[in-house]
């Protein structure tokens, strides 16, 4: 095929996933091609990427290269949870309302949504479902899960995430963090990524790189090797154990190498500041959550919203209050915003 199907310069809101692959990760892969590989991780590009990954975060953490976030998830609450376990999380997780019910139907697990005012847990919330522990006639809860940068695009800190840690633990509960969008907490906090994972006492992670110029690759991540065992059998039983992972692996030690992952999660966030800060004071234009990620969420009127998405795509996050959510990725420029904050003002003013 020589030509697109699509208009390359087409630009939307919608999602970080709606762009392509990031021109440094693009070349990585075509290094890769060249010649034989051992399959299923047992590639010199698997082994780089593990080495990588316990500077990161430890020396004694183990990585599981996958295909899919969900796919993540599901391996990472099912290698916590028995047959019985259940899973505390903020109901807007995307476990909980984005994932098809994979983590029900495919890990046997229960999941006990707790309503936040900013898609954060603390303490106090996951005391809501913990009562009752011991009755057989309930489903136990055995995981807190929770997702950095959140689905409302705010943010843990570091300290959160500790005391949320030491909860969990000391009701014999162990923590899960679903880190789709990791790079964009980690790039927005400024601290090294341990100090609000492995050094806040999380026990195991989803790492995310689809969302952040990736092709297709994601990573569970054992920060506790303790808390489970068998963790390659289940990653096969999932369907997640890819032949060639060479090209999984090698994506993400492209992202890890010289600061990418950041430098691009840096820069999709940037963008999502510089639309926020253009739709401050708009008439007719409510920001609802602090804005410390690379989304945006704000209230406006639906028709608006729907002759603005003919122009860029975005998705309604609450149709029926008029919610929407205006994602930036690594490849979102200045340009593209103000082009999307000129239209929405012309829209408003309809």
């Amino acid at each position: 095929m020589t030509d697109p199907r699509h208009d390359p310069a087409a630009r939307g809101f919608a999602s970080d996933n709606y762009s392509g692959v990031h021109p440094e990760v693009l070349e990585a892969l075509s290094l890769v091609n060249g010649g034989h590989q051992s399959s299923y991780g047992a590639d010199v590009y698997t082994a780089a990427l593990e080495d990588r990954m316990r500077h990161l975060f430890g020396e004694h953490v183990e990585t599981y290269p996958v295909l899919t976030g969900t796919g993540a998830n599901v391996i990472c609450l099912q290698a916590l949870t028995d047959r019985w376990g259940a899973v505390i999380c903020a109901e807007t997780a995307h476990i909980n309302v984005d994932e098809g019910g994979a983590p029900e139907r495919m890990a046997g697990l229960k999941l006990l949504g707790v309503d936040t005012p900013d898609g954060k847990l603390t303490p106090e919330l996951v005391d809501l479902r913990t009562a009752g522990r011991e009755d057989e006639h309930r489903a136990m809860p055995q995981v807190v899960s929770i997702t950095q940068s959140t689905e409302l695009g705010t943010l843990y800190t570091p300290e959160e995430v500790a005391a949320l840690c030491e909860h969990a633990h000391s009701l014999g509960l162990r923590v899960h963090l679903d880190g789709a969008r990791l790079a964009n907490a980690t790039a927005a906090l400024g601290v090294d990524v341990r100090e609000f994972t492995t050094d806040a006492g999380v026990d195991l992670l989803t790492f995310g790189g689809t969302k952040n110029g990736a092709l297709g690759a994601e990573a569970v991540v054992v920060l506790a090797p303790d808390a489970v065992s068998h963790l390659k059998h289940l990653r096969k039983l999932s369907m997640q154990l890819a032949s060639k992972m060479r090209f999984v692996s090698a994506q993400l030690d492209a992202l890890l190498t010289d600061g990418l992952w950041l430098r691009a999660a840096g820069h999709a966030n940037a963008m999502a500041r510089r639309l926020a800060d253009g739709v401050a004071g708009l008439e007719g234009v409510e920001v609802l959550y602090p804005v410390q990620a690379n989304g945006v969420f704000a209230r406006l009127p639906q028709e608006v919203s729907r002759r603005l998405m003919q122009r860029y795509p975005f998705y309604f996050w609450d149709e029926g209050a008029g919610d929407v959510r205006w994602m930036c990725s690594f490849d979102t420029t200045e340009d593209d915003v103000d082009g999307f904050l000129d239209a929405l003002r012309a829209e408003l003013a309809h």
